[in-house]
């Protein structure tokens, strides 16, 4: 098969690729490390608009590998660690504790949102 290059993209040694499917937050942890990677975790710009070059190009959302940490509205990693780069959309994040997870617009801002959505499933390696 001919490789589809609009499903993989890199920044940084970092590649994101996608397989064009969707699923919910934990389902996407689980087929990412299956493929022996992780969910796709933007630690800069770079990084950033090589994820939103996937959901753009699948014209949809997806998560991040970004958790709410036990105080409401404050974001981290999912290893604990705190964020040193963030693409908020305008006025968010906005769910005060209700909504735990990350999803990436199409415009490449972030917004939280609860985990059981289907969004692109978007892993990097």
């Amino acid at each position: 098969a001919a490789l589809q290059l609009d499903k993989i993209t890199a920044s940084g040694g970092k590649i994101f690729a996608t397989s064009g499917k969707k699923a919910d937050f934990h389902t996407t942890l689980k087929k990412c490390k299956e493929a022996g990677g992780s969910i796709a975790t933007p630690s800069n710009e770079g990084e950033n608009n090589a994820i939103r070059h996937l959901v753009k190009s699948f014209n949809t959302y997806a998560y991040l590998g970004i958790r709410e940490s036990l105080t409401p509205s404050k974001f981290q990693l999912l290893n604990g660690t705190q964020l040193s780069y963030t693409n908020w959309h305008l006025n968010e994040p906005s769910g005060k504790g209700k909504e735990e997870c990350v999803e990436m617009y199409a415009d490449g801002t972030w917004n939280d949102k609860r985990c059981y959505w289907n969004r692109l499933i978007v892993c990097q390696f």
